[in-house]
């Protein structure tokens, strides 16, 4: 069967991994007025007209950036990313500003943002080495932070996580809402993947932890994956049979959770009464496979 066709998994831009060594790459690229530059704040990218805005480097030259990134070249441009520091005022650009759940952007601006976004907040979260403490120095274009101490390079992190729909022996769906979501936002259940455990381990130790519903093994299907980098995790969605239904929640992370027919989620979302993610989570991707269509709202 196909994967599914996800939403934060349609770059197009080629990262050109054999420039990040090049000397000097980032202050050669701002010289060149072929370059563009997108310009994060936080987990915000700067938009004009609904779009990432791509400026020239004289454009931003006068924007004070925590770091300039490398994000890679396509149709014959290369691309960076101005960083700014999370704790400082905007620069005045004439822009906007949106965080990427909100946008529908044409895939290579998509795909550079998700990229930028991913190791922006990777180097927010790690300014020292974890191995001796020292400062760390970012080096080929972002993509490495180097302790000049030990004399060793650090490399961005992801961390893997599972989301699956678990579904009963009459199709109904699991549905859950956590603890930090308000009344009404349910989704399919999620988890990060331990040390030493596979994926469909992952898939069936979290639906046991937090629903106390067991998960027929061969019946795990991989049904795709898409970066999620609020703040660095990649998500890996499945789909599995439940061998049990009776639920029996982790109160601390699960604080409602219950079976759902499609009949019962047609109503409820026409009603207003359950509400799902956005269209740029994979966890609608998963619910609305399982429906059979899109959902409203």
């Amino acid at each position: 069967m196909p994967v599914l066709d996800l939403p934060f998994a349609h770059a197009t831009h080629d990262r050109a991994a054999h420039r990040r060594a090049e000397p000097n790459l980032v202050e050669d690229l701002l010289k060149q007025q072929g370059t563009r530059v997108l310009v994060l704040h936080g987990s915000d990218v700067a938009t004009a007209g609904r779009r990432i805005a791509l400026f020239v480097p004289d454009d931003v030259a006068h924007v004070v950036a925590r770091a300039h990134l490398f994000l890679g070249e396509a149709d014959g441009a290369a691309y960076l990313a101005a960083v700014l520091a999370e704790g400082e005022p905007r620069p005045d650009l004439d822009v906007d500003w949106a965080g990427m759940r909100t946008l529908d952007v044409p895939d290579l601006e998509q795909g550079l943002a998700v990229e930028a976004i991913a190791l922006a907040q990777w180097h927010a979260a790690q300014t020292h080495c974890p191995r001796c403490g020292a400062e760390t120095e970012v080096t080929q274009g972002g993509w490495v932070q180097h302790c000049p101490v030990e004399d060793v390079n650090h490399f961005p992190r992801t961390e893997p996580a599972v989301i699956m729909a678990i579904t009963d022996a009459d199709d109904r769906l699991l549905l859950a809402r956590g603890p930090q979501s308000g009344p009404g936002r349910r989704s399919v259940l999620a988890g990060f993947v331990e040390p030493g455990e596979g994926l469909e381990q992952a898939v069936a130790r979290e639906t046991l932890e937090e629903v106390g519903v067991v998960v027929d093994p061969e019946s795990i299907e991989y049904r795709g994956s898409q970066s999620w980098p609020f703040p660095a995790s990649l998500m890996m969605g499945f789909r599995a049979r439940a061998t049990s239904t009776r639920i029996v929640r982790q109160e601390d992370e699960i604080a409602e959770a219950d079976w759902f027919s499609r009949d019962e989620v047609a109503t409820a979302v026409a009603t207003g009464d359950l509400r799902v993610f956005g269209r740029t989570s994979i966890a609608r991707s998963l619910i609305e496979e399982w429906f059979g269509s899109r959902l409203d709202g």
